[in-house]
């Protein structure tokens, strides 16, 4: 069997799959594309019930600032809960979303690990362009660093330097810091408590 031949792992039945459990998938970079699905799959699974979590699994190197920033303006916006859960590896956005979830509700398996890191732009044109994409760049860093902030209870500054350098965090280090609450222990801290609603007659 060949490359082109393989099988996708994660296939579109077993998302939907998930889906129905109310538990979204970012798996691999983050995209305009797959994060317009996360942040529209966020809206409608609130619309269809608002009261039942909304679990968001991460396995991801990371991606579009953003794609990020809506999903965690739409992750606010929504009525129910956002728990989130690191599979194996949340890198800046993945890190990102990840410490955005419900305080209470963001966890990490055992050997997962966080990356957080400031992240880069290639910056060129005219001086004047130059100019304009740095103010850009700068305001687009401090709200980012602002919201991590928010999200781990950590100084601005201290994630401001944290932040300058790759620094990787072990699951425990993760809650120590902020980025998650809990080490998954128990099964029923991965999937979302959503139950049909019980009809007056049952």
């Amino acid at each position: 069997m060949t490359d082109s031949d393989s099988i996708p792992v994660f296939t579109p039945q077993l998302r939907e799959q998930l889906r129905h459990r109310r538990v979204l998938v970012l798996d691999g970079a983050l995209t305009d594309d797959n994060g317009t699905a996360l942040a529209a799959g966020l809206l409608t699974l609130a619309a269809d019930d608002p009261r039942s979590d909304i679990a968001l699994w991460i396995h991801s190197p990371g991606g579009s600032v953003p794609s990020m920033l809506a999903i965690r303006d739409v992750m606010r916006l929504v009525p129910c809960d956002v728990s989130t859960l690191a599979l194996g590896l949340a890198c800046s956005a993945g890190q990102f979303l990840l410490s955005a979830g419900e305080p209470g509700k963001r966890f990490a398996l055992p050997h997962a690990r966080v990356l957080m890191h400031q992240g880069s732009a290639g910056i060129g044109g005219s001086a004047v362009e130059v100019e304009v994409q740095a103010d850009d760049l700068r305001h687009m860093r401090d709200t980012v660093l602002g919201l991590i902030a928010s999200d781990t209870d950590q100084p601005v500054e201290r994630i401001f330097d944290d932040s300058l350098h790759d620094r990787w965090y072990t699951a425990a280090e993760a809650r120590t810091y902020g980025f998650i609450d809990e080490i998954v222990g128990d099964f029923s801290q991965v999937m979302p408590d959503h139950r049909q609603p019980v009809g007056l007659g049952a």
